[in-house]
């Protein structure tokens, strides 16, 4: 006899909304003081004395954010994942690089490098027969060996995809709109109106795949030490 899925507990939910939060709360902080920057860098002649456009004014809030995300994290669960530890480290080092040459295209280019890096390890480390999602998701999804392959080359084609989106997108709106302020509030709305809703729709399409090679309640759990560095 098959058992249902159990639908998750409230205080197995709660822990992934807050996750959710930390790494969307910085994309919209990007989108925000990019929308409206403009309208700061001409009201405040400090301000515009030192960023050159609102993006790169929107640089140096959405780093900051990126590390309090961070420290939210280790506060809340003692630990820091190592995706979103990767993603801070890239944004702060090219973060840096758009304040240092007040030029956005680092910024811009920061999500294609991310999510390329993250392909690569996924794809790559099939290569040696490891599935590093499991690393990831091994305390939250317990799946036999052919379901980890199966989600792994997903999610794995999956950044990669989002690593192709991102150059269209920068690059597009280069291309369609007249002013580079323009172009730079396009970005940044498509970063949290365009990838995210994108990014919930295709976890949510897995959760077929999740239920179909879920183990059964009575196979024993294989424990897989996490992979975040900061224990």
């Amino acid at each position: 006899m098959t058992s249902k899925p159990t639908p998750p507990a409230a205080d197995s939910v709660k822990p992934q909304l807050i996750r959710i939060g930390l790494e969307i709360g910085p994309l919209i902080i990007f989108f925000l003081a990019t929308t409206y920057g403009e309208g700061l860098l001409d009201r405040f002649a400090v301000l515009k004395s030192l960023f050159a456009s609102p993006i790169i004014f929107a640089t140096a809030p959405f780093m900051v954010a990126m590390l309090v995300s961070l420290v939210i994290s280790w506060v809340v669960f003692r630990r820091v994942a190592i995706m979103p530890l990767v993603t801070a480290i890239v944004v702060v080092i090219f973060g840096s690089l758009t304040l240092y040459f007040q030029n956005g295209l680092f910024i811009k280019i920061k999500p294609t490098i991310v999510n390329s890096l993250f392909g690569l390890m996924l794809l790559g480390g099939l290569v040696f027969r490891q599935s590093l999602l499991k690393y990831v998701f091994g305390e939250v999804y317990h799946l036999k060996p052919e379901g980890w392959r199966a989600l792994t080359i997903r999610w794995g084609l999956f950044f990669f995809v989002l690593a192709l989106l991102n150059e269209v997108a920068w690059r597009g709106a280069g291309a369609l709109y007249a002013t580079p302020a323009e172009a730079d509030k396009f970005y940044a709305a498509f970063k949290i109106w365009g990838v995210v809703p994108f990014t919930l729709i295709f976890s949510m399409l897995q959760l077929p795949l999740l239920q179909k090679y879920a183990l059964d309640p009575d196979e024993p759990v294989e424990v897989v030490p996490p992979m975040d560095p900061l224990p």
